[in-house]
């Protein structure tokens, strides 16, 4: 036996690491049916011009005859407008366990009218699902029609669904026109992608989202069925053959196979049934499978493999943060850590899903008015890839258990088994075994507070195990690991894969634990620890193994001889170790590395390997290669390597740390107020005359009034004026504007152009964060000196802010209907009614908002402030021309009380060295007394809104691509101030959030300017 000085105290005094272990008792698995048995998954898909077959049992998908367990994250495209960056995020994807990619593609966003529906530039679908099919990876596409679940304005739909004719979610033939125009529009390109015809790795089609219902239904109400089965049969006839699914936001079967019409034969089976399951910190998952009550989740759809369509991994944040106690997203990251990932994924794995949706796997910017109400710029989610597309610890879970699931096909197709009691029962143990092979799986989870160590008796793990607070962990018996049977381990199996000579098994554990690994072995192997930690042992048939992780890195221990002639190499890991340990498939074999923070490619040409990917710091760099490869390329450069007694190419020295870029201090300010539609002079004469009787809308018109409603005349975005003209004021004391608007909307007033003041909606608390429409009326009484005869001018600007999705969507809620019915009717945004005290004189209104969208940045870019309908906000627009009107300054504020707009443009260069991805923010801050608000412009791109005392966010992503890394860059700033403090940033600078030398190559991104 070799032990090594630093483990010996902790084996040589736990008996349960007792060096002469019994054989295993584990339980049996009981044999079913072996139509498609237990064997390799499929390779990573390609666009490769052959037909495919997909499919699924109950157990898995079956691709090509293959069982396929579906690894999926979700990312906004629509969130990252930069193309270039999009391949980035999913070779991080890829890197990090995932073998497929979901993706909502919103209506809204490209459709700016009826009928139009746009795919170009940053909304290139064709291009995103071609990059997709070249990093090899599975398509899940979410086209809607509606998409509440991605946090959208009126949940996806576009603006000028909400005054058209027909009743969204219903099969009323108005609205299925616009419906059958969009799917087509979104099919055409979808099935030139489509896995089973070759052209790419479309494997999965969603029809609408969280659609219809109360809670506890099973089976769709009124016409909610019809209207699914149009949408069903629209897919099929364009030509989409994969898999359909719904994701039924209550889990309780509703649009489970059977439940409405889906066809007749083969296609009737080709539905299957996705449901939510998000469990929120501090609660216990569900369970929706095998261990679930009949009729929920998985068991309402018995012969259809368990699908959860959407697990959260973190949660949209309110405005003032009160969901995250005004952190922001550094409080929703602590709260949806790894330990609670863990228990949410692991629960599930047990209850037999197989098909795997995590949302949202990569943050991004809710940049222009693209987000729902209830949530500023930032989406990023706190997801495992935070918003500035830097990976974070809470991918650990989900790569862990991707590698485990791609690389050993046990756990493909498990069924229930017998029941384990665990020592201490604050554990609960579920038990799975793999009909084909009799591995045994288990799920230990802990709900309570406290870590919790226990043995487990009848399961063959013949050591205590430990799970933490509120964590969980898988462990197995009897899995096959190359040529060889693990007995059992204390630490979950990472992967298993044959490199090469060697076949590789890792394990994975928390930073400060002991691994205990058993290996079946007849006949004594020979075994070397390769590094000091881990401590081995022979006794009676078992090799047994230890070590201590997140001791030096990795531990590696060389199994040779024994029961087998193939060399086992055992790795050991904690969790921030294995997120350095990259397996990836070639097709002249598998490889792994370890060391760098991301590899994003591996090439093999010759007798080299060619490695791309990041690193930040300074690292090392491993390599196991398939026979024949002795030489190794980082990134174009070749490294000098020396076999290691592990049979690696391991690096002399260490690859570089990434050198921080400077940043330029924000110089060179220019200010221009604006807002001269409040000067009773303005003309107005071609904006549109507000005189409609009638709305379509759910908010009543005030009686006698006209409809002021600024999306009934075609303004859906952004800041909307108002101007009304009236004869003689005599006798009007005050007058009152109601209006209605999405979270923290805002009213400015001004008779004649003398402000009449500002009124806003107050900040949401934890009961009213959710609240999509906000309503309020606000009085302001008139100078007396303005109550005169003559024609006077009342001027009004609203920030509408964005428009709630659909109550009736979800479960359960107060006043839903429940007949499916999602209706394209909303809230009024704007003015809604305007009354006098004294007086009634008769206004005649006319309106304005944004300008037409331009064909780069789309209809969710602009407003309709004056500035944004002159260019103000455009790179180039030329601040020579109006020297007089734009005075310099030393920095975006100004001290001087004034209610309205104001404008600030500056210029800086970026010189990174082109080898860098730089991530780089803009930071706003001010002391919280200060009232006002920014619209950040970056090279004309709506970056996003800055409420000064409201918050929580203060950092501002600049995507790279829209972001110019290596030259100038424009950046324009809109402060709207009530004018009772002074306005404007009191500091605005450039911060570095992250930096690492690789990346993909940055296209820039068209800003057209003036």
């Amino acid at each position: 036996m070799e032990l090594s000085r630093r483990t010996f105290t902790a084996l040589a005094g736990t008996a349960a690491l007792g060096l002469a272990l019994a054989g295993s008792g584990a339980a049996t698995g009981s044999k079913g049916a072996r139509t498609v048995p237990t064997g390799p998954p499929p390779t990573p898909p390609r666009a490769d011009g052959k037909r495919h077959e997909v499919g699924f049992d109950r157990y898995s998908l079956l691709v090509d005859g293959r069982r396929l367990v579906l690894w999926s994250g979700e990312i906004h495209p629509f969130r990252l407008p930069a193309p270039s960056l999009w391949r980035d995020v999913l070779q991080k994807l890829r890197a990090h366990g995932h073998n497929a990619v979901g993706v909502p593609v919103p209506w809204n966003v490209h459709s700016p009218a009826p009928g139009t529906h746009d795919f170009t530039g940053v909304r290139d679908l064709d291009l995103f699902l071609t990059m997709a099919a070249e990093e090899r990876l599975y398509v899940v596409l979410r086209p809607g029609p509606y998409l509440g679940t991605a946090d959208l304005d009126a949940g996806g739909l576009p603006g000028w669904l909400t005054v058209a004719e027909g009743a969204a979610g219903t099969a009323d033939p108005a609205y299925l026109r616009h419906v059958d125009a969009w799917l087509g529009a979104v099919n055409a390109i979808a099935v030139r992608h489509l896995f089973t015809g070759g052209g790419g790795t479309l494997l999965l089609y969603q029809v609408e989202d969280r659609f219809g219902g109360t809670h506890g239904e099973t089976r769709p109400a009124g016409g909610a069925g019809a209207y699914m089965s149009h949408l069903r049969k629209k897919v099929r006839a364009d030509g989409i053959d994969v898999p359909l699914f719904h994701n039924d936001g209550g889990a309780d079967g509703l649009w489970a196979p059977g439940s409405f019409p889906t066809g007749t034969g083969k296609d009737e089976a080709n539905w299957l049934y996705g449901f939510e399951s998000s469990p929120v910190p501090g609660e216990v998952p569900a369970d929706l499978g095998y261990f679930g009550r009949r009729g929920a989740g998985a068991g309402a759809s018995p012969r259809t493999p368990g699908f959860v369509a959407g697990a959260a991994v973190g949660a949209s944040d309110a405005w003032g943060g009160a969901t995250s106690a005004g952190r922001g997203y550094v409080q929703v990251r602590e709260a949806w850590n790894p330990a609670h990932e863990r228990s949410g994924l692991l629960t599930s794995l047990a209850n037999g899903i197989t098909v795997h949706n995590a949302r949202v796997v990569a943050g991004g910017t809710s940049w222009g008015w693209l987000a729902s109400p209830d949530v500023y710029t930032s989406y990023d989610y706190g997801a495992p890839i935070d918003q500035a597309r830097r990976p974070t610890v809470k991918l650990g879970p989900l790569q862990q258990l991707g590698h485990l699931l791609r690389t050993v096909p046990d756990l493909a197709r498990l069924e229930p088994a017998s029941a384990v009691r665990p020592q201490d029962d604050r554990l609960k143990v579920y038990h799975l075994a793999n009909p084909d092979t009799d591995a045994q799986v288990y799920v230990l989870r802990n709900d309570s507070d406290d870590e919790v160590r226990s043995a487990l008796p009848g399961t063959g793990v013949d050591v205590p195990v430990t799970v933490g607070a509120r964590d969980a962990r898988l462990l197995a018996t009897g899995l096959g690991l190359g040529r060889r049977k693990l007995a059992f381990s204390t630490a979950q199996p990472l992967f298993g894969v044959t490199v090469g000579r060697h076949d590789i098994a890792a394990f994975v554990g928390r930073a400060g634990e002991t691994a205990h690994v058993a290996l079946d072995c007849d006949v004594q192997p020979l075994t070397n620890r390769l590094d000091v930690e881990p401590a081995w042992s022979y006794d009676r048939g078992r090799l047994n193994v230890v070590t201590p992780l997140g001791v030096g890195g990795l531990s590696r221990v060389l199994v040779e001889g024994g029961d087998s002639d193939t060399p086992m190499l055992l790795l050991f890991a904690d969790d921030a170790t294995a997120q350095r340990l990259w397996p990836y498939e070639t097709p002249s074999g598998s490889l792994l590395v370890y060391g760098p923070p991301l590899l994003r490619s591996a090439t093999l040409r010759g007798s080299t390997v060619h490695l791309t990917g990041d690193t930040t710091g300074e690292t090392g760099l491993e390599v196991w290669a398939p026979r024949g490869i002795t030489a190794v390329t980082w990134n174009g450069r070749p490294v000098r390597t020396g076999v290691s007694r592990s049979g690696s190419l391991m690096m002399d020295g260490l690859l570089p740390a990434t050198p921080a870029p400077s940043l330029p201090a924000l110089t060179g300010w220019r200010r221009r107020a604006e807002n001269p539609e409040s000067e009773p002079d303005f003309d107005d004469a071609e904006w549109t005359a507000a005189d409609r009787t009638a709305s379509v809308g759910t908010t009543p018109v005030p009686e006698g009034q006209p409809v002021l409603f600024a999306d009934d005349y075609g303004f859906h975005y952004g800041d909307v004026w108002y101007r009304g003209r009236f004869e003689d004021a005599r006798g009007a004391e005050s007058v009152s504007l109601s209006y209605s608007t999405g979270t923290q909307g805002l009213l400015m007033a001004w008779l004649d152009g003398r402000p009449l003041g500002t009124h806003r909606m107050p900040v949401p608390d934890e009961d009213t964060a959710g609240r999509g429409t906000w309503t309020a009326t606000a009085a302001f009484p008139l100078p007396g000196k303005l109550r005169g005869r003559g024609e006077h001018v009342l001027s009004v600007l609203v920030r509408r802010m964005q428009q709630e999705g659909d109550g009736t969507a979800g479960r359960g809620e107060p006043g839903a209907p429940g007949t499916g019915s999602r209706g394209t009717r909303r809230p009024a945004r704007g003015l809604t009614g305007v009354g006098f005290e004294g007086a009634s004189p008769e206004v005649s209104w006319r309106i304005q908002g944004a300008g037409p969208p331009d064909r780069v940045r789309g209809a969710l870019n602009n407003g309709g402030l004056y500035g944004e309908r002159e260019g103000w906000h455009l790179p180039g627009y030329g601040d020579e021309r109006g020297q007089s009107a734009w005075e310099a300054v030393d920095r975006p504020r100004e001290d001087r009380r004034r209610q309205g707009v104001t404008w600030y443009r500056t210029e800086f260069r970026l010189d990174v060295d082109p080898d860098v991805d730089a991530s780089v923010g803009l930071v706003l801050e001010d002391g919280p007394e200060h009232a006002y608000r920014v619209q950040i412009f970056l090279n004309g791109w709506n970056m996003g809104q800055y409420v000064n005392d409201v918050g929580p966010q203060h950092t501002f992503m600049l995507p790279n691509g829209i972001l110019r890394t290596r030259g100038a860059n424009t950046l324009a700033l809109a402060v709207l101030s009530d004018g009772t403090t002074p306005s404007g940033p009191g500091r605005a600078r450039l911060t570095l959030v992250g930096a690492a030398r690789g990346g993909v190559p940055v296209e820039a991104v068209e800003s057209p300017g003036r």
